[in-house]
């Protein structure tokens, strides 16, 4: 959410209120609809740039361009567009929104695995992928969090980056909301005290409020940098708690990790790593 919300600020300065003058594909996969088709974004006015959960909402007079970054996605910013035509397959560029200024915005990703995803659309909230998400983390109530997990056996760490249950969390933020509020990331969600869920209440805002207030006005190249610098668990194995000062530990998965203080969350345990099970057998 906060980087999210960052880049929303950077491009509403910028793009708000000139025209799309030519909308460039580099990628046909990204673009998950088809009517109406991406070019009617073409003459139409910027009038606002928002957010939805994780979903990047670029409001075009009466059209949408809502874009999903994925785990690799980002933008680029261009003070002039490059002259160099787009090509399919032969870089990070996804998509490329050229401005009525000259200027112009890319949707990039790294890696071989796509996930990120655009659509053109009326109505964002009639989209799926927008309809089934929960409500925004960091506007709950107290009293609405406490709903949300007594409804639930899951873990925390799944709840929280479960966006149909709430939005606008990612992996590496609810390690750090975790972390402040002295929480196993694999306590019981349902389990949990209540002064437990209030503590979880107050560091999903604290945490959540202080990365936005870093990442404010900071440009598109420099959100991610800042985003990464203020970690205080997530992405540092190894290296000693701020809090405590112990080890960082970390839990690996397929595709990504957490990370965790096992002093501050949970009574100095280990929690069992799979991966590094196997490979010490």
């Amino acid at each position: 959410m906060p980087e999210l919300d960052a880049a929303a600020h950077f491009l509403r300065e910028r793009a708000q209120g000139h025209a799309v003058a030519r909308v460039d594909l580099a990628s046909f996969s990204v673009l998950k609809t088809a009517d109406p088709p991406y070019t009617d974004l073409v003459g139409k006015e910027i009038t606002g740039v928002g957010r939805r959960g994780k979903f990047l909402l670029v409001h075009c007079q009466d059209l949408v361009l809502a874009v999903h970054l994925a785990r690799a996605g980002w933008l680029r910013w261009h003070a002039t567009a490059p002259k160099s035509a787009v090509r399919p397959g032969r870089s990070p560029l996804a998509l490329r929104v050229v401005l009525d200024t000259g200027a112009a915005v890319d949707v990039t990703e790294q890696g071989t695995k796509k996930g990120v995803a655009a659509y053109v659309t009326t109505d964002p909230d009639s989209l799926p992928e927008i309809a089934t998400l929960g409500p925004e983390a960091a506007e709950l109530s107290l009293e609405e969090l406490a709903e949300i997990l007594a409804g639930t056996g899951s873990r925390l760490k799944t709840v929280l980056t479960d966006q149909s249950v709430m939005a606008g969390i990612g992996n590496g933020f609810s390690d750090d909301i975790l972390h402040a509020a002295r929480l196993s990331p694999y306590a019981t969600a349902k389990g949990l005290e209540a002064d437990e869920t209030a503590r979880l209440h107050v560091a999903i805002s604290e945490v959540l409020g202080q990365a936005a207030e870093a990442m404010s006005g900071q440009s598109l190249d420099r959100i991610k940098e800042v985003k990464h610098a203020g970690y205080r668990v997530h992405a540092r194995t190894g290296l000693p708690c701020p809090v405590c000062g112990s080890d960082i530990a970390e839990v690996s998965f397929a595709e990504k990790s957490l990370q965790y203080c096992p002093t501050c969350q949970t009574g100095g345990r280990r929690l069992s790593d799979r991966r590094m099970d196997r490979l010490l057998k």
